[in-house]
This record gives C-alpha cells, structure tokens and sequence, in this order.
C-alpha cells in the first residue's frame, strides 16, 4: 500500500513574540506545529540565537571566547563583537556582577554597563539578572527602566518576584517579561496567569521553563518542554501558547565535563572541545524539544547551531 502522509498542524499556534527595534527586530514563536516538524507546516519563524555576554568581561571565559573577544576592553565593546558573531540573533547581557555572594555589585554600576550595551549595539537585547531573587527584583526592574523604548526581553521573573519585574517590564516600560519557572508545567502555567492577571500582554511574555546540560536529569526538561508543546497546540491551552526562550550557556558549561581540567582527566581530551560539546548537545536537545530561542556563548557553538536551524529549517 502506498503510504499517504497525513498533516501534523493544528490549529492552534504558539504566540508570536517580537523584540528588538527597526529592521534588526526579531520575532519567535508563531508555528501551529510540533518543534521541527516543518513537514506538516511552513514554520515561518525560525529559532534564534543569542549570544551570552557578562558584565564580569572575560576573565573567566574559554580559551575560544576570550580570543573572539581579542582587543574588547569595555562591556560597550564585547556586546558589539558579540553582535557580530556569525550565526547570533541578538545579545544576552548576563548582570552576574551584582551577585550579593560574588562582586556584589550596586544596581547603579550594573545599571551603568546596562546603558552602554544599549548604546553600543543595535541588535536584539535579552537582559538577565544574578539568580539572587532579593537582588533581581530591584536590578532587572531599573534595567527595564534603562532599556526604555528599546523593546527588550527581561529574563526572569520568577514567582517570588513577578510583580515588581511584571509591572516594570511589562506594563511600565513596555518590554518583553521571561517567566521562568523550574522545569515543571504546572509552574510554568501558573507564572503566565500571574503575569497575565497582573496586566501583562501575553504578546508580552516568553517562557524560561528551565533546563539542564545533557545527562544531567535531561528527561524532565523534554518531558516538560513536549507537555507545554502538546497543551499549547494540541489542547489550545492560551497560557502554554508563550514561545519559549532557553539560557543554555549557565548549564553547559558548569558541569564536571565541562570544567574537569585536562591534568585532572586527561582521558577525556581538550577541555574547551569538552564544553563545546555539552553546549551544542543541549542547545540542539531544547530545540528538538520546543526551544523558540537558545542562548548560547562560545563561537563554534554559535556557528554550529546556527547550520543545524538553517539545514533544519
């Protein structure tokens, strides 16, 4: 018997989020079909990548990093080159400088590299806080502030501190709120209601439902990823429909396989080759599994994934 194809589509889709100004503006989500499956429908938006930068600069980067980065001595200057990076959609400005238990920065000096990433780059920018919840709430509601009219992804609020990042980012400043719950459906569903009771658009909203490097409790970042897919398209459930937007740089290249030196496990081989390969692992992995955006920071990473979308797309 021959066999007749049948179309995957359905009819609902994921939500159509643009950020970023003028003509380097980016938009993510929108398809009605599983991750991928660009057989049983066009997928008009592709998945993007962003490129993770620090406001610490490069100290404590790769080898690979540090040389892309090679006469950058301002974070105004890293953002550019990052920019630049073949294969990048927009910027990630990571404001870890202001972790109460590292450099402990004051809202004022972050605020300070905040601006001059602003004016140094013209593409897309995601501006993610410390992971300190007592530290994010102030930091990344002033970065809204900061960020005024330039139509940014603040990356996370998180339910012990959505009101004050929901109504600064999406209300007060019109830019785009991260919701980022902890690898679990049922949190990521509530944090969009809370967003969206607050007031915030859910045009305004992308999901960080969180994630993990490859072999490392992996299966409950696809389990979650497929049910949100699943309930969003399948079901029509609105407050799955966020895309979703993955910081897959923290998790790849903090693990032992990653960090374990060469004089230390030398039967693993080269180290930066090693955290490579954990970043591209992952980054593919969320994709497949309904990733709209990754986040990314080593070049050949960058220029890696980027290959695979096109070819995949």
């Amino acid at each position: 018997m021959p066999f007749n194809g049948k179309s995957g589509k359905f009819n609902a889709s994921i939500n159509t989020v643009e950020f970023g100004c003028g003509d380097k503006a980016v938009k993510i989500g929108g398809e009605n079909v599983l991750p991928l499956y660009t057989f049983d429908a066009p997928i008009e938006n592709a998945p993007k990548i962003g490129v993770m930068i620090s406001d610490l600069g490069l100290e404590n980067e790769p080898a690979g990093v540090k040389a892309y980065y090679e006469g950058c001595t301002t974070i105004g200057e890293i953002a550019k080159k990052a920019a630049e990076m073949p294969g990048a959609d927009f910027v990630c400005l990571k404001l870890e400088g202001a972790d109460p238990n590292g450099a402990d920065k004051t809202t004022e000096e972050c605020m300070k590299a905040v601006k001059e990433v602003v004016d140094a780059i013209d593409v897309p920018l995601v501006i993610a806080g410390c992971k300190n919840v007592a530290k994010d709430g102030e930091l990344l509601s002033k970065a809204a502030e900061v960020a005024q009219g330039k139509n940014v992804i603040i990356l996370s609020a998180k339910e012990e501190d959505y009101k004050g990042i929901g109504a600064a980012a999406g209300l007060a400043y019109n830019q785009k709120v991260g919701a980022e719950s902890a690898v679990d459906i049922n949190l990521a569903k509530q944090l969009n209601v809370l967003l969206s009771q607050l007031g915030v658009a859910p045009s305004n909203i992308v999901m960080n439902v969180g994630t993990a490097a490859v072999g490392y409790g992996f299966e409950y970042v696809v389990s979650t990823m497929d049910r949100v897919k699943a309930a969003a398209l399948g079901q029509a459930d609105a407050q799955l429909q966020m895309p979703i937007i993955t910081p897959v740089a923290d998790e790849a290249w903090n693990v032992k396989e990653a960090m374990a030196s060469e004089d230390d496990m030398p039967e693993w081989g080269n180290q930066e080759e090693r955290g490579i390969g954990m970043e591209v692992s992952t980054a593919a992995s969320v994709l497949a599994c309904g990733s709209n955006a990754v986040i990314l920071k080593h070049p050949t990473s960058v220029a890696t994934i980027s290959k695979l979308i096109k070819e995949m797309m």
